[in-house]
């Protein structure tokens, strides 16, 4: 089984790093000094158990890798259609995409059956690239937990969480997923298949969807944003939102919001990926994260007048820094 991680930075380091320990064929699409450290070095894991240093196949052309059976994809939302081209060589008659990215997946009304069957995202798929590109029966969801970080070119430190959620667009236990599965876990990882990923999907976007952006703006750590009145009154009604869109679209949410905000605070004093990304200058994961939301709420006649507000305040902020063309 030949498997390529395509955007091998922190999470998809991780990935490669324990897949590559375990003796998998893997390899890994990065570029500029990680690339360089991981090809002359091998890429260092940084672990609460200790160091390890693994050698690994990393290359910044995806063709001189082959077609591939799984090519995981796990870049930045906004990145991935910009990249539909450059994956093109990686994908054989028999490749399932993984697509291991944030928020609202552009696969999202694949095989759901219903009046929205097929229906398509302009917030996360404009133009259709990666329904037309991939097309949407070669794709299998995941949800991503870990947390890592490359704290250096070629260095990867994991934080916590070792979860990959599996799960096919129409909810069976398909073949492929169950063979992603048994390889993810004889690499250390959990990989359950889930029979209903989008209920799992919201769930983690319920999170991201709030926490981020009303960090964008304030700069509050999550123990900071999710206890103090104002904000976390302003995350509830996010969510709230939120989930009346899911519910009519027959998601099922497992816990409330009271609990999910709570779980934000246990978390600590952690950065949110957007305000990283603020602070270092990376274009912000807005359209993935929240104005897909919106995208739904309009879908299904619900009314988001929380989300639209933040939506319009971080979009504002993000374009003037330089990080947003919206």
């Amino acid at each position: 089984m030949k498997i390529c991680i395509f955007g091998a930075g922190a999470i998809g380091g991780y990935l490669g790093g324990k897949l590559a320990q375990a003796g998998a064929d893997v390899s890994l699409v990065a570029r500029g000094p990680h690339l360089a450290a991981m090809q002359t070095n091998g890429l260092r894991l940084i672990e609460a158990g200790g160091e390890t240093r693994v050698r690994v196949s990393a290359s910044e052309d995806p063709a001189e890798l082959g077609e591939q059976d799984y090519v995981i994809v796990t870049l930045k939302a906004h990145s991935v259609p910009g990249v539909v081209a450059r994956i093109a060589p990686l994908i054989g008659e028999r490749t399932t995409i993984v697509s291991g990215v944030n928020g609202v997946p552009w696969w999202y009304f694949h095989r759901i059956g219903g009046a929205l069957e097929g229906r398509r995202l302009t917030s996360v798929d404009p133009g259709n690239v990666q329904w037309d590109g991939f097309g949407p029966d070669n794709v299998l969801g995941c949800v991503v937990y870990p947390a890592a970080e490359v704290v250096e070119p070629g260095v990867i430190r994991h934080v916590e969480g070792n979860r990959f959620s599996l799960g096919e667009p129409s909810g069976e236990k398909s073949d492929r997923a169950v063979a992603l599965s048994k390889v993810l876990g004889a690499a250390g990882l959990k990989a359950p298949v889930r029979p209903k990923l989008r209920d799992e999907i919201w769930v983690k976007l319920w999170g991201n969807l709030s926490f981020n952006p009303i960090s964008a703006l304030t700069h509050a750590t999550l123990d900071v944003l999710c206890t103090d009145p104002g904000t976390r009154h302003l995350a509830r009604g996010m969510m709230v939102e939120a989930q009346e869109i899911a519910e009519r679209l027959g998601v099922k949410f497992p816990i409330d919001v009271e609990r999910r905000i709570d779980g934000g605070a246990a978390v600590g004093a952690h950065r949110t990926s957007m305000l990283q990304d603020l602070d270092a200058g990376r274009p912000m994961e807005i359209d993935a994260l929240v104005r897909s939301v919106q995208e739904l709420g309009r879908i299904t006649g619900v009314e988001t007048p929380v989300i639209d507000t933040v939506l319009a305040l971080v979009s504002l902020r993000a374009r003037v820094a330089g990080l947003y063309e919206g």
